[in-house]
């Protein structure tokens, strides 16, 4: 089978690869979509962290059940997407049921080779129906997955304004999940485009460019002086995450979607007298995974609209480097395997 190696920073290379066979506990899916985010991006640039070279990447996946071992209930010929975390299922963080944490995660196309191939052998612990949705609408199931994780860490409630930073793909999802837990979302960023695309395909009721000299101000203006209860970060920019504590509301909660290499630094005293919370949103796990996809099936999340490019899987070492310029527009790009 054709795969798809980042060998180094800003190089790929298409190699002939061995198809894989069922192994006990594992299922091969045939790809058909692979979805490209951020950590790819990052990946191919050389500034993601916990990564090696050369790496297959791909995780945002979907593709057709060809064969499995110890699947009950899924049939071959099914569209699948996959949970692309896989865990021990013994350390203190999967006994708890985080098993989006797990002590020894390995995530495909990060720690391990991921889905630029053809067939991909996994968990069968990591498969997900596709219950009719498009393979687009299952390889998007991954990011918003995300977003609906960090929005159950926040634990939004009705009504509270949840500033989201970033309308990167990572950031749409997060804001989609917290309108649905009924938060008043505010996007932030320095792409204009982005920001508007928030206004005219999401809806979002409150948009501030990052840039502006006024942000506080604003935010005071939209909040009614309270500021925003909920903060999500989700531009792994070190200088966004640490700016964004002081739009922060008295009890109010921060979370940390984006993932950046350096330390983040805060004002004690500010933080202190906020009583303010600060907590990490890592992946996700099967119940978000669910209510995504609870989500797509009644309609309430239409993310096609977040598909700006579409490239044949042939056509990916050639384009890949264009999707890093912010001028082409790219929100979220597919990689498509139809043969």
């Amino acid at each position: 089978m054709e795969t798809l190696v980042c060998t180094t920073p800003g190089q790929f290379e298409y190699r002939s690869g061995q198809k894989p066979e069922v192994t006990p506990g594992h299922a091969i899916v045939k790809i058909k979509r692979i979805g490209i985010c951020g950590t790819d991006l990052h990946a191919f640039e050389g500034t993601q962290p916990f990564f090696e070279y050369p790496r297959i990447l791909g995780h945002e996946l979907a593709g057709e059940l060809v064969d499995f071992d110890n699947a009950p209930g899924f049939e071959k010929g099914e569209q699948v997407t996959i949970i692309p975390y896989f865990y021990c299922g013994t350390c203190v963080a999967c006994r708890a049921g985080k098993t989006n944490c797990c002590a020894q995660l390995r995530v495909s196309g990060v720690h391990m080779d991921g889905g630029m191939v053809e067939y991909l052998s996994v968990p069968s612990y990591s498969l997900v129906h596709g219950d009719g949705l498009s393979l687009d609408e299952l390889a998007l199931a991954e990011p918003l997955s995300i977003g609906a994780h960090g929005i159950r860490r926040a634990a939004v409630q009705a009504g509270e304004f949840v500033l989201v930073i970033g309308a990167g793909p990572i950031g749409l999802g997060v804001m989609e999940f917290a309108r649905i837990a009924g938060g008043q979302v505010i996007a932030m960023d320095i792409n204009e485009a982005r920001l508007d695309f928030c206004r005219t395909k999401l809806r979002v009721p409150y948009t501030i460019d990052a840039r502006s000299t006024d942000v506080t101000e604003q935010l005071r203006s939209i909040t009614n002086g309270d500021m925003s209860t909920v903060i999500i970060d989700a531009t792994g920019n070190l200088k966004a995450i640490n700016n964004a504590f002081q739009y922060m509301a008295h009890g109010g909660r921060y979370v940390l979607v984006g993932l950046q290499r350096g330390e983040v630094c805060l004002s004690h005293p500010e933080f202190h007298k906020r009583e303010a919370t600060l907590m990490s949103s890592r992946n996700a796990t099967r119940q978000d995974f669910e209510h995504v996809l609870n989500s797509l099936k009644q309609g309430l999340i239409d993310p096609i609209t977040y598909i700006t490019h579409r490239v044949q899987f042939g056509q990916v070492k050639d384009q890949f480097a264009d999707w890093l310029n912010p001028a082409n527009g790219v929100i979220k790009a597919m990689v498509e395997l139809d043969r």
